[in-house]
């Protein structure tokens, strides 16, 4: 066979040869400024490097070897055929490579070595099957050998199908005649590691992989069977969903660094979640393997967000998933910290990245990068980590929901309800408005004090109903009241014009219930007329304790147009209290399924003489009480106490200009009561 070793290159251009000595230097240094470096085989490396650039200096070399004689196509056939077939059954992991590195062929040992198809690796780089950690130096051994024409010799991390393991390359010219000069890599177990995954510019985490078979933490261990892998993916899928549907108060940060914390562990990988916010991509969190040290990565890689070109932001505006089993490129997760490639510095060497998506709407980007001691991701990884990325998403689109109607619910609650109360002289005032626990649709309580011709009024209400049609009826209502209220002070008129408007307007949100007062001072008394269509019986609570219940009745708003109002007139004198409310209120119920209308007059009698803040605060607190936390409807209260009789009775009521904020319960959990 015409093999002769050692050949040398067709000389190039000093200029090319001065850029690829650049490039080589700026990633030593990169290697270099890892915390896993190798530091003896870097310095082989620069050693080599600046052989090299000696040589460069000295100029053009000159052409050494033998001078290839001439031979007949038929030996040069036989010895093509003889040495295809030594190379392809050699018992030893056997790499032939371009002059630039490109892997052109592999043999049966060196697929087998890599756990994939012998073609896999054809066209690729040599150096995408080494570990981050090692790629510079050897990248430098290839370029003096190819420069050279010596042979050389380098340990690094070369990437097994069970992750990286420590081997020695050998590194040599090889010359067929009638061919140009070609590399081949000799790869040979290191005393005492043969099979192991022992880089040592590595650390293994503490958790094991699910990636095709799995890596078990102990080494040595061989990879588990595919049954085993499947089954440990359903797992880790049934995990995040018990996660996502367990999570009661849904909290989109702490839900996807728990599912990231999952991920992370069981895929023995960094998980790297960059969200959308108002169009631009930010970096959420970069979770990694729980092992020493690698706290502080996590930290610094969070701070940096994805560049453009970056494979976050790629998958984010394509929307499609990406595989990357062997990366060459360092560049592809953008720069980190120290301008060290993030892919480097995270010392992983199989990346994939899926976006946060429900279909309609992406949310975000979900990476994943595994570090080179574990196997590389698979197309069964890919698909596992997509669809726990749509779970993620739909979460998150529900809870978005959630928010946007909460945030509606409160934005019409707020216009059923008067900003501030009135404050009126010698009448002490408050409301409040208390919202169900169950559920989050939208109440249509409302209650309103406003200014009447000879006085004040005030108003309670409810539709019967939920959501945006029954609230949109109920502000029809509270304003229909407001508005009509200004020109006349029977409350009867009142009620009755409220029930033509509804009745006009063709609301199809339900029929409204309605206690309407009017306030009047007579004689050093307050006198209080009361209308009602079709509402529960106010409440007077005397100085003494007494408690009366004047009566409702009426026909509710809405439903009839010959709806006739009840009226009730009553005295109010010092200390005396008047409390409107709404039918949550008698209707919550007790643990023992009895109903709070039963005890409310009792209730009531134990508040005589309190504050009208206090009345309402103890009254509340006491509801909770007696339905544990759980109120199934909204309830609207209204509480007024009668002071000293106005100096001069002739002006009706005066009206402070100091506003006084009504007390208010936003929505909140049972729990959390």
């Amino acid at each position: 066979m015409g093999l002769v070793v050692p050949a040398m290159p067709e000389p190039v251009d000093g200029t090319d040869q001065v850029a690829e000595l650049e490039k080589r230097h700026a990633a030593l240094r990169q290697a270099a400024g890892l915390p896993a470096a190798d530091v003896g085989a870097l310095l082989e490396a620069a050693f080599i490097e600046l052989e090299g650039a000696i040589g460069l200096l000295a100029g053009p070399w000159a052409n050494h070897g033998e001078v290839r004689g001439e031979r007949s196509t038929a030996s040069e056939g036989t010895e093509r055929r003889v040495l295809r077939a030594a190379f392809t059954d050699a018992p030893v992991p056997l790499f032939l490579l371009a002059a630039d590195g490109t892997v052109q062929r592999v043999n049966k040992a060196a697929a087998q070595l890599l756990g994939s198809k012998p073609g896999y690796a054809t066209g690729r780089s040599f150096t995408t099957f080494v570990a981050m950690q090692s790629r510079a130096a050897v990248q430098t051994q290839l370029n003096a050998v190819a420069r050279s024409g010596r042979v050389g010799r380098v340990r690094c991390g070369l990437l097994s199908s069970t992750g990286a393991t420590h081997r020695e390359l050998t590194v040599g010219l090889v010359s067929v005649s009638g061919d140009r000069d070609r590399m081949i890599v000799a790869v040979a177990d290191i005393a005492g590691t043969a099979g192991e995954n022992d880089d040592p510019t590595t650390e293994r985490p503490a958790d094991s992989s699910i990636s095709g078979n799995k890596q078990p933490a102990a080494r040595g261990k061989r990879s588990a069977g595919a049954v085993e892998a499947i089954t440990q993916r359903m797992d880790l899928v049934t995990a995040v969903t018990r996660l996502l549907l367990e999570n009661e108060n849904f909290s989109e940060s702490m839900t996807l660094q728990r599912a990231a914390r999952l991920l992370a562990g069981e895929l023995a990988a960094w998980v790297i979640v960059d969200l959308d916010r108002r169009g631009q991509l930010r970096r959420h969190f970069v979770i990694g393997p729980e092992a020493p040290g690698l706290a502080g990565i996590s930290d610094s890689a969070a701070a940096l967000n994805p560049m453009p070109g970056s494979l976050p932001h790629t998958v984010h505006e394509s929307g499609k998933a990406v595989l990357i089993a062997h990366a060459d490129d360092a560049e592809v997760l953008g720069p980190g910290p120290g301008d060290i490639p993030l892919l480097m510095v995270l010392g992983s060497t199989s990346v994939l990245s899926v976006p946060i998506t429900d279909r309609e709407s992406r949310y975000g980007v979900l990476t994943l990068a595994r570090q080179a001691d574990h196997s590389h991701f698979e197309i069964a990884d890919l698909g596992l980590v997509e669809e726990l990325g749509e779970q993620l998403a739909l979460a998150m689109r529900v809870d978005h929901m959630f928010r946007r109607r909460a945030e509606i619910a409160d934005a019409l609650q707020a216009s059923l309800l008067p900003r501030r109360l009135p404050k009126i002289a010698e009448v002490e005032l408050a409301a409040a408005y208390v919202a169900a626990t169950e559920g989050i649709e939208i109440g249509a309580d409302f209650y309103d004090a406003y200014r009447t011709p000879k006085g004040w009024g005030l108003s309670v209400g409810d539709v019967c109903g939920k959501g945006e049609e029954a609230a949109a009826v109920a502000a029809a209502a509270r304003h229909a009241i407001r508005v009509i209220a200004h020109g006349t002070a029977d409350p009867a008129a009142v009620l009755s014009g409220a029930n033509e408007i509804l009745l006009a307007g063709e609301l199809s949100g339900g029929f409204v219930t309605a206690s309407i007062a009017h306030l009047e001072w007579r004689d050093g008394a307050l006198r209080v007329v009361l209308g009602s269509a079709g509402h529960p019986s106010a409440a007077v609570i005397r100085a003494d304790g007494r408690v009366q219940m004047p009566g409702g009745g009426g026909l509710p708003l809405g439903l009839l147009p010959d709806a006739e109002p009840s009226l009730h007139e009553l005295t109010l004198h010092k200390g005396d209290m008047l409390f409107l409310y709404t039918n949550g209120l008698t209707q919550a119920r007790g643990q023992d399924q009895t109903y709070f209308q039963a005890r409310l007059t009792d209730e009531l009698a134990g508040l005589a003489g309190m504050h009208p803040d206090q009345f309402e605060a103890a009254m509340r607190r006491r509801l909770l009480e007696f339905t544990a936390g759980n109120l199934m409807d909204d309830i609207t209260m209204m509480v007024l106490r009668v002071g000293d009789s106005p100096e001069r009775p002739a002006h009706p009521l005066r009206v402070s200009d100091s506003p006084e904020r009504p007390a208010r319960v936003r929505r909140r959990s049972a729990q959390a009561r």
